[in-house]
């Protein structure tokens, strides 16, 4: 067998054993932290109540729209196989719609959301799929209503903050020792009670928002 064949078998037999080093010396071990920055994107799957106009069932409902904004997560490692996860985000910007008539108001929310996770795999793995639950809080503010609506007499929204679970999956996926590729979803169990007037009168409306929340980011391991 010639010397270069013989290089290039050794080679090929030393690859995997390289890779596995590599992913080795990136391993999640207790005390590590990972930060995380990308693209989030909010996805409410509402069910909405009817408005309540002055005690009279309006037989309207609302809406909310989708928002995508940048996401912040982090995990700190209690074990190799435990961490406590935070999602952030700049604020969501919504419009929220009255179905059959159009948008009426636009809102924003901060969602903080704090997980348990848990990554099944072996702490050496180059791969790191995880899951988690938790408590998630929103809080809103900014809510306005379009100018057209104002005119029209609704004034004063207001919408309750929420406290709710909160269930998140994600994988790191590890491009060397301390850069990672990430993607997750969570879902948050977010309900609110607009309140507002409507020519002076006091009006509400129940929305179970429950979104999805999708984020596809760049990562750092401490």
């Amino acid at each position: 067998m010639s010397r270069n064949i013989q290089k290039h078998l050794a080679s090929l037999l030393l690859a995997p054993a390289l890779i596995a080093a590599s992913f080795g010396a990136g391993a999640y071990e207790a005390g590590d932290a990972i930060v995380r920055l990308g693209a989030a994107a909010v996805d409410p799957h509402e069910d909405s109540g009817n408005v309540d106009i002055g005690g009279v069932d309006s037989g309207l409902t609302v809406g909310v729209d989708s928002n995508v904004q940048m996401g912040l997560t982090g995990t700190y490692m209690l074990t190799d196989h435990i961490g406590v996860g935070l999602l952030a985000a700049t604020p969501f910007q919504h419009s929220i719609n009255l179905n059959g008539v159009g948008k009426l108001a636009d809102i924003k929310h901060l969602p903080p959301t704090v997980t348990l996770q848990y990554f099944p795999l072996d702490s050496q793995a180059g791969v790191q799929p995880y899951v988690g639950a938790g408590i998630n809080y929103t809080a809103f503010f900014d809510e306005e209503f379009t100018g057209a609506n104002k005119q029209a007499g609704f004034s004063d929204l207001e919408l309750d903050d929420s406290w709710g679970l909160a269930l998140e999956a994600g994988l790191d996926y590890q491009l060397t020792e301390h850069m990672l590729l990430n993607a997750s979803v969570w879902y948050a169990d977010i309900d609110t009670e607009a309140n507002f007037k409507v020519g002076g009168v006091k009006s509400s409306v129940d929305v179970d928002i429950d979104p999805w929340v999708y984020m596809v980011a760049l990562g750092y391991k401490f």
